[in-house]
């Protein structure tokens, strides 16, 4: 996008690519049909975005949801919003859009050099490693858009922190970002109930300023513990629990649309021959996947008494002890700090140099907000460098 940008501006550009081929992880994210964008108001959007909120919404005033549809929309990839609001390709598909793209890119003059990996910089030269050994190269302006550090098979290995850190650049830790969490389960739902979905729960917990928060949604049980939409969405206080606490608790309503005086009077009619299993499905609706969770976190005791069983089903203690590693997590938090830019993405200790995506110190739950802002910070990094190029001129 940061290519794009500046060549639309009218600046001559050359993309750099450690991979034999562009947009593997674009590729990748086509295989859950490519969740562009999302439907839902500005002020919402804005949101998702968390402690970056202001910096990314500046980014979005450039290029949002709405933007990024009728961008793809030029390229003659048509979008539709899903019942959830999430805007995806009309055929699923990432391929189309990137091919497209690549093709307008060459026939606008950007000039791709492939198996070029970026190594820093050696007097003021960009270094890369290629098959033919270290190149290195003057540029004029610089856009690193270099990615976090999850899935590092497809390129995006967050080797770059080294030679930015040496540069004297503020840089906070890769830590994993919309990943699940680490549960120590028996073996029997572990190897019973991975890839069981929970649906319509709510999760409760305390935030770090001892704030009560709630959300509702749906996730799945794996075999070390829990992922999924719900959890990716509240990822970040879960982390930041665990890094303070050593663990982060949540208490999980099983059955939302229950009060709790009305379901220990529904528990509390005579069970006859029924399972317990079976009772909990008539009478709370539970299905087997909660059943299973709620018989390994809860004790004969506490099965055998409605209203004590009522009240855990209510609010069903998780203890989240780890996140999962960096590398199988969707995205990554930390990165460049944006303190560390100035309002054009430009290194403030490294002039004509700027920054763009993932590499960046921010982070966002699944459903589109991850492509959009990536999206917007190269088009404005972009821009920017084009600027610096065309004043210089």
């Amino acid at each position: 996008m940061a290519a794009e940008a500046a060549c639309v501006a009218g600046v001559a550009v050359d993309l750099y690519e450690a991979n034999g081929s562009v947009g593997r992880k674009f590729l990748l994210a086509g295989k859950g049909g490519l969740n562009l964008t999302h439907g839902e108001p500005r002020a919402r959007f804005v949101e998702r975005y968390g402690a970056r909120r202001d910096e990314v919404g500046r980014w979005l005033d450039a290029f949002d949801a709405e933007a990024l549809r009728a961008w793809a929309r030029g390229l003659g990839v048509e979008t539709f919003a899903g019942s959830s609001g999430r805007v995806f390709p009309a055929d699923l598909k990432a391929a189309p859009l990137l091919r497209g793209w690549l093709r307008r890119l060459r026939e606008s003059g950007v000039a791709f050099h492939v198996h070029h990996r970026w190594l820093g910089w050696s007097d003021g030269a960009l270094r890369f490693a290629t098959a033919q050994g270290e190149r290195t190269l003057h540029a004029e302006a610089t856009v690193l858009a270099l990615g976090g550090a999850s899935w590092p098979q497809l390129g995006s290995d967050g080797a770059w922190v080294a030679p930015l850190r040496q540069a004297g650049i503020d840089v906070a830790p890769l830590q994993p970002a919309n990943c699940g969490f680490e549960l120590a389960w028996s073996e029997h739902l572990a190897s019973r109930f991975a890839g069981a979905p929970l649906k319509s729960v709510v999760a409760h917990w305390v935030d770090r300023c001892g704030v009560a928060r709630s959300r509702q949604g749906e996730f799945v049980l794996s075999e070390y513990g829990i992922e999924g939409s719900l959890i990716y969405a509240i990822g970040a206080e879960l982390r930041e629990q665990i890094a303070e606490r050593g663990e982060a608790l949540l208490q999980l309503d099983l059955v939302p649309g229950y009060p709790e005086a009305v379901l220990a009077e529904r528990l509390a009619a005579p069970r006859g021959r029924h399972s317990l299993g079976d009772w909990l499905r008539r009478r709370a609706g539970l299905d087997k996947a909660k059943c299973a969770l709620l018989f390994e976190l809860a004790d004969k005791a506490i099965l055998a008494d409605p209203a004590t069983l009522a009240m855990r089903l209510k609010a069903l203690p998780l203890r989240l002890r780890a996140p999962r590693p960096v590398a199988e997590a969707i995205s990554t938090a930390g990165g460049v700090l944006l303190e560390a830019l100035d309002e054009n993405l430009m290194l403030r200790e490294r002039p004509g140099v700027f920054c763009a995506g993932e590499m960046l110190d921010w982070e966002a739950p699944t459903g589109g907000y991850l492509l959009t802002a990536c999206f917007a910070s190269g088009l404005l990094a972009g821009r920017a460098a084009a600027r610096r190029l065309l004043g210089a001129c």
